[in-house]
């Protein structure tokens, strides 16, 4: 084990073996309390592979002090005694057995080269399957959010020459909001592992109002605010149709990132970005030129002031709940919407009933209201919803962004051909007419 013993000796060097194995917790604390290891030392002779680890142990002062002979016996007893911690022979032990078991350096490194690569080639292939995954999903979400939206903007169109009520349009829309948390639980139902009943999915989500749950304090204090600001956000956004024509309205609907951006940076306190404020800034820009090309005292001014309040008022609506409610998970973002229906049949009824006996939005009779037009209108923008709260699980939100963008040129070819969309609503209400008359 690295040290040797004299023939004459054999006995004290025994005892001394066993006297240096002695762990650093128990070592002594005096130059006394081992005096009789001392007197044992002088038949014992150090390794030469102990010597070099002993050198290496040694302190800056030790081999400056070595050099002029001022490091003293004792010194080196308490060293090589384990005194300070320190068992040469057991470092000499673990280098002899590691030189012994482990392989070749090359080999080593091959191996480890090999199982490397195997590794990094598997991620890689995961990685690439999965980035794959996402962007075949983010193309389909992207066209389906183009499609609702463009197709929701230009149904509302044809639905307006028919029956001008877009209060009413919107609070009809607005009322199949109750399905987000339905549909949500049929999805956990398909999907997850462990499933819960919907009393106890429900319970949940609830927690994303407080400790309490939905009480009714919180249904008043955080969800009726945004109930209000959704309504306002469509009707605003339905009333700008009437006014210019869909190419507009998407245009300017689409400045609502740069108001969020302000927003966000005022409220929220958001990193400064010099790239969104010019981004902001000719947002504004391209407002105030398309109202300067149309005249300021023309009548397409009221149209885009309306679009200009209805993206203010979703900007509003995403800021405020990032600052009250914060983020929510899917099943949390699903009640949410679906409590701001409940929000719009109980206290929104009433405004539809008042314009239609006040005759601001009126009607002969319910035979004449395109009930095909008003629930297609509703499911484009369900599905739009949808796929707005919840694309971002599966691609990139990027893309869904570039969907609304997209909705620009698809509203204005489609304002070009209006005579497709023309014989679609006509069918629809054909059909209408004939399944009143059977």
């Amino acid at each position: 084990m690295g040290i040797r013993e004299f023939p004459n000796g054999s006995a004290r060097g025994k005892a001394a073996t066993l006297g240096m194995r002695r762990s650093p917790d128990v070592s002594p604390r005096r130059l006394s309390d081992i005096s009789p290891q001392l007197r044992q030392l002088k038949y014992l002779v150090v390794d030469e592979a102990i010597k070099e680890d002993l050198k290496w142990s040694r302190s800056v002062e030790d081999l400056t002090s070595a050099s002029v002979g001022l490091t003293s016996i004792e010194e080196r007893i308490l060293r090589i005694t384990g005194y300070y911690g320190y068992q040469p022979w057991a470092a000499s032990y673990k280098r002899d057995e590691r030189s012994r078991e482990s392989p070749a350096p090359a080999e080593a490194q091959m191996q480890a080269g090999a199982e490397g690569g195997g590794r990094v080639s598997r991620c890689c292939w995961k990685c690439s399957v999965t980035q794959l995954k996402k962007i075949f999903w983010g193309v389909a979400v992207v066209l389906g959010v183009c499609s609702s939206w463009s197709g929701s903007t230009q149904l509302a169109k044809l639905t307006f020459k028919k029956f001008d009520a877009p209060f009413t349009l919107t609070w009809f829309a607005t009322n199949w909001n109750f399905l987000f948390f339905p549909l949500y639980y049929l999805g956990h139902v398909f999907k997850s592992a462990e499933k819960q009943s919907p009393k106890q999915r429900y319970r949940e989500c609830c927690r994303f109002f407080g400790d309490n749950g939905l009480t009714l304090k919180v249904f008043f204090t955080k969800a009726a605010p945004f109930g209000v600001l959704w309504t306002l956000t469509n009707y605003l956004y339905l009333h700008a149709i009437k006014k210019i024509n869909t190419t507009d309205v998407s245009v300017l609907f689409c400045c609502n990132k740069a108001f969020v951006f302000l927003l966000s940076w005022i409220v929220l306190r958001d990193r400064f970005m010099g790239v969104r404020i010019v981004a902001a800034i000719f947002a504004i820009a391209g407002i105030v030129m398309m109202t300067y090309a149309d005249g300021f005292h023309s009548h397409s001014v009221i149209g885009i002031a309306l679009v200009v309040g209805s993206a203010s008022m979703s900007a509003l609506y995403k800021v405020l709940f990032k600052l009250l409610l914060g983020s929510a998970k899917f099943g949390e973002a699903a009640l949410f919407l679906s409590v701001l229906a409940v929000f719009n049949v109980l206290f929104v009824t009433c405004i539809p009933v008042i314009l239609y006996f006040t005759k601001v939005e009126y009607w002969s009779s319910f035979d004449i209201v395109p009930w095909g037009n008003l629930c297609g209108f509703s499911i484009l923008l369900l599905t739009f919803n949808i796929l707005l709260n919840f694309g971002i699980a599966i691609t990139y939100p990027t893309l869904i962004s570039l969907g609304i963008v997209l909705s620009v040129p698809v509203n204005a070819v489609s304002e070009s051909s209006p005579s497709s969309l023309s014989a679609w609503a006509s069918s629809c209400c054909s059909c209408q007419r004939s399944g009143t008359s059977g």
